[in-house]
């Protein structure tokens, strides 16, 4: 099983994708990465690991590939994109062994707006064939109104800047994307009643969030059913939790809690959480049911 760096959480976000490595840029020009990602830091990591097994201080492997110890240091601290030239006399330095030029490739920058702990999930995202959705806390981040998931930001602590909250926001809104641009990945939630039922903003806030929600579930690709207050305990009591398939056939799950995610893979795990996704479905309400529970709550505003 991998632990990972969630979706609908508030401090989660929206996807980008892995890179090729690397740009070129003087030395003196690099600048530090506002968001690390983990490519970076597991690249970091390997050029610490054979550095140290050639005996090497930090100083000692600057002096070797020209540059100086404070970026060597940021380069294994994952702070810094590495450019070609780092790349390629790094590898001379340690060994010639190839795992510098390999790692290299897929290098990728980390992606604002977007929660470290979420990015590997988010990048598998936006390469599944299904994607099941299972919410107990708020509504899932691919159904939310742009006023929903505003309020989501700006009630997170520790605040957030203004900046930090546009790039949120904007990044939300361009995950949702992937939902109309791929009609023909089934898309499943399942989602708690009462979190149609927490109030927020004005009753226009609430009635745009439940047309937007009845928008984006409207499509033959989409099944949206909710689980009904008076269903009482269930198979998913744990939290919340989502399974994708990948174009391999694989099937794996993600799970989430306070500041943190975990990517499922392990096969017997994920067997056990289809199971109880599978078992929620049909202690749901059928589409057509939750359509028109969301059609009368919207009717209550």
């Amino acid at each position: 099983m991998d632990i990972v760096e969630t979706d609908a959480g508030p401090g989660a976000g929206a996807g980008g994708g892995a890179g090729s490595v690397v740009r070129t840029a003087p030395v003196g020009e690099w600048e530090r990465e506002p968001h690390p990602s983990d490519s970076l830091r597991t690249f970091g990591a390997v050029v610490q690991a054979l550095r140290e097994h050639a005996g090497l201080t930090r100083t000692e492997l600057a002096a070797k590939v020209g540059y100086s110890k404070h970026t060597v240091e940021s380069v294994e601290l994952g702070r810094r994109m590495p450019d070609e030239a780092f790349v390629e006399r790094a590898e001379a330095a340690l060994g010639n062994t190839g795992a510098l030029r390999k790692a290299a490739r897929h290098l990728s920058r980390g992606e604002a707006g977007l929660a470290e702990w979420f990015r590997r999930w988010a990048r598998l995202e936006r390469e599944a064939v299904s994607l099941c959705t299972y919410e107990c806390r708020l509504v899932p981040g691919l159904l939310q109104s742009e006023a929903y998931a505003r309020a989501v930001f700006e009630g997170t602590i520790p605040l957030r800047t203004d900046e930090e909250l546009e790039a949120q926001l904007g990044a939300r809104m361009e995950r949702q994307a992937m939902m109309r641009l791929r009609p023909t990945v089934p898309f499943s939630f399942i989602v708690e009643e009462h979190v149609f039922r927490r109030r927020f903003g004005d009753a226009e806030a609430m009635r745009e969030l439940f047309d937007h929600v009845l928008e984006r579930s409207a499509p033959r690709n989409v099944t949206l059913q909710i689980l009904p207050l008076e269903s009482g305990l269930h198979a998913c009591m744990d939290g919340p939790v989502q399974v994708l398939e990948t174009p391999e056939s694989r099937r794996l799950g993600y799970s989430e809690g306070q500041k943190n995610g975990r990517l499922i893979s392990d096969p017997k795990e994920v067997s056990v959480v289809c199971h109880r996704y599978e078992t929620l479905r049909s202690q749901a309400l059928s589409p057509t049911e939750s359509r028109a529970l969301l059609e009368r709550l919207r009717g209550e505003q």
